[in-house]
């Protein structure tokens, strides 16, 4: 399996609540139909350790494919790098993309 975390914040000059209202509706529908993505969330950053910790990165967002082939494919993609190059410089500041193999998971039985 492999997971791409992207950590970022907001360039100053971006709306949050605009982007949130985005975020969590066009584009959550976007990652989530991406081709062979098995899951993907977005979380807000609030909280950070040691206590009294401000958080690096206001926001992280995952998405998860079952084989570095698929990910290549459709990351690499010329028209998908594109459009993820005009996104991040529009509306992103500081900011890191993490590609990771996952060696080992866990899912809470229900």
């Amino acid at each position: 399996m492999i997971r791409l975390t992207v950590l970022y914040n907001l360039k100053p000059e971006v709306d949050e609540d605009e982007f949130l209202e985005w975020r969590l509706t066009d584009h959550q529908k976007a990652n989530s139909s991406m081709s062979g993505v098995v899951h993907t969330d977005f979380s807000l950053n609030n909280l950070a350790w040691p206590e009294k910790t401000k958080p690096r990165y206001r926001f992280m967002t995952t998405a998860e494919w079952p084989n570095m082939d698929l990910f290549k494919e459709v990351f690499y993609e010329p028209q998908f790098q594109a459009e993820l190059r005009s996104g991040v410089e529009k509306m992103l500041d500081d900011h890191v993309f993490l590609i990771g193999e996952i060696l080992a998971n866990h899912s809470e039985k229900t």
